[in-house]
């Protein structure tokens, strides 16, 4: 299912590169930056292929012999970039249901059309299969090689294993995530400070509802490390902060990677669709909180695999 999932995404992206306007409408502004067009559809194959590979790497006998870190990093990355849209998309297809959405059409840049509105649907419906499908394949598959790790409850930790240097990172990745958070409460709340002109003409239901989700991704990271990191909820299981960690702290570092990327690579003809001084310094900080829970996450799991006598490879 995850291999198949990711069929339709590579197709329309191969055709793209090989010159194809397939689900392109006449006057996109996809069509007037040819070259940077391509490498952005390379980079993006080039990691919906990565997806096939965990696939396989996930099911067959040789997959237990790599090194842990060449499988977590990616299958985090992978978690990161999909939960939002596995959460929004549906969402969107909820509230225009129930007539609540207020949309501009898909998918539109200065008021232009960007891509073809069942392009959206076939991407995004393959998405969410490649996030259940590889998500239960690395559930399977990390509890048979590190299934220890979210054992018992969150009050059976020794109390004495999060040391000072930890609790004071943990402090520091909070007192940072504010102003992301401030800012992305804010823009879904309909502020518009710091954002550019094009962004604010642009805003629609499904804008709100993205910016909404990354401050529950936020706070879901912090909450989790917390509990870790603090030992609070201690009659919870293991498993629910370290979940809340794992998924917050992926969709927070990569997101905020990635629109910093884009931001930061765009060649934008419009002064309306720059990206401002404020919107790159949400980005950066909020991929700098991302990283660093994530490494106060990942520095817990080491910590569970040194003190497991029959912890796996």
């Amino acid at each position: 299912m995850a291999i198949v999932a990711c069929l339709p995404y590579l197709g329309l992206k191969v055709a793209w590169i090989a010159g194809s306007h397939i689900g392109i409408p006449s006057g996109s502004s996809l069509l007037e930056h040819r070259v940077t067009m391509a490498v952005g559809n390379s980079l993006t194959v080039l990691m919906d292929t990565a997806v096939i590979v965990l696939a396989l790497l996930l099911t067959r006998p040789w997959g237990l012999r790599v090194p842990a870190w060449t499988l977590v990093f990616p299958v985090w990355v992978a978690t990161g970039l999909l939960a939002p849209i596995m959460t929004v998309f549906p969402l969107h297809l909820l509230l225009r249901v129930f007539g609540v959405a207020v949309n501009k059409p898909s998918g539109t840049t200065g008021h232009r059309p960007f891509l073809d509105e069942w392009v959206f649907g076939v991407v995004y419906t393959g998405f969410i299969v490649q996030g259940l499908a590889l998500g239960a394949l690395f559930l399977f598959y990390a509890r048979d090689r590190w299934g220890y790790v979210w054992r018992g409850r969150t009050g059976e930790l020794p109390p004495g294993s999060a040391g000072a240097a930890r609790r004071t990172c943990a402090v520091m990745a909070c007192v940072l995530a504010l102003f992301p958070l401030v800012m992305h409460t804010m823009w879904a709340g309909g502020g518009t400070a710091g954002l550019n002109t094009g962004r604010v003409a642009d805003r629609d239901t499904d804008f709100h509802v993205l910016e909404a989700t990354y401050v529950c991704f936020a706070l879901a990271a912090v909450a989790g490390v917390c509990l870790l990191t603090f030992r609070r909820g201690r009659r919870l299981r293991v498993a629910v902060p370290l979940a809340l960690a794992w998924v917050g702290s992926g969709v927070v570092a990569c997101w905020g990677g990635w629109m910093l990327l884009a931001s930061l690579t765009a060649d934008v003809g419009d002064p309306a669709d720059r990206p401002t001084a404020l919107m790159n310094l949400t980005y950066a900080g909020q991929m700098i909180v991302g990283f660093l829970l994530a490494a106060l996450g990942a520095r817990f799991i080491a910590g569970r695999s040194a003190g497991d006598p029959k912890r796996a490879a």
